[in-house]
């Protein structure tokens, strides 16, 4: 499949909390109805040789993996692509982080496609100073891509809610690592370096949330963080048609997140 004039091209992105069990819940089903053009998965928790081959080589589809290389089962990204990219690079060239498995960059005629399992800052300082350093070392990552005239769109899971309309009880977790001030004020730079959260371009109301905590039953109710996004170029904008969320889709404590895009 290549992308010719005037093609919509539909991404998704999610956080499936595990491939493999997300194989036993239907996934490669759902794939197969979605029929996304790209999909990026993060928090795979898995190497390529511990799957399936049906997973490995879905019909119709290219598969990239990138996994932790220092810890089994965690992290990991994963890219379904029926087109096949110009090249897919892992990493961000920094060893402390590409060890744990958390970015594919996937280069076509038109655009760069970053798929990042952004690291979660609640576990102590130092994870907190690692997710920011990961912040940094990302933003200056495309910052320069720009500059040499590449379009970039990335998504994955940020692991911060950016306003208080992106999770139903700000004021109780204004101290809490996923919407610490400084966290926030980082998706603030990245909007203010000509990024657009994508989802906030068609709907501006509350309510709209990625991932919920399993164990209260907080999806019944609604009670939620808006944490994985699609971030697209400003220049991008033009082509962007919708942007959504598929809170119905089941199998993990995330939801997909999805962009519809004309080339």
């Amino acid at each position: 499949m290549l992308i010719c004039h005037s093609s919509l091209v539909k991404l998704l992105s999610w956080n499936v909390n595990g491939i493999r069990a997300a194989l036993n819940k239907g996934f490669l089903e759902w794939l197969d109805k979605e029929k996304p053009d790209m999909l990026c998965l993060q928090e795979t928790k898995a190497e390529k040789s511990q799957l399936p081959a049906e997973a490995v080589h879905p019909p119709r589809y290219h598969t990239y993996w990138d996994s932790s290389s220092v810890k089994k089962g965690y992290s990991g990204v994963a890219l379904f692509s029926k087109e096949k990219p110009l090249k897919v690079e892992r990493g961000l060239g920094i060893p402390k982080f590409d060890a744990e498995g958390r970015v594919l960059m996937a280069e076509y005629r038109r655009f760069l496609l970053y798929n990042v399992y952004f690291p979660n800052g609640k576990m102590g300082t130092d994870r907190l100073n690692f997710k920011l350093e990961f912040y940094e070392a990302f933003l200056k990552k495309i910052d320069a891509l720009k500059k040499k005239g590449k379009k970039i769109i990335f998504c994955g899971d940020v692991n911060t809610a950016h306003e208080e309309i992106d999770l139903t009880h700000p004021r109780a977790n204004e101290k809490i690592s996923g919407f610490l001030p400084i966290e926030r004020e980082w998706i603030d730079r990245v909007v203010k370096h000509g990024y657009l959260d994508s989802l906030r371009e068609f709907h501006k109301e509350s309510g709209i949330y990625s991932w919920w905590d399993l164990k209260s039953g907080a999806r019944q109710r609604n009670v939620g963080w808006r944490i994985d996004y699609f971030f697209v170029q400003k220049e991008l904008r033009k082509n962007l048609k919708s942007a959504f969320t598929l809170p119905e889709v089941m199998g993990s404590d995330h939801c997909p997140v999805g962009i519809e895009i004309l080339f």
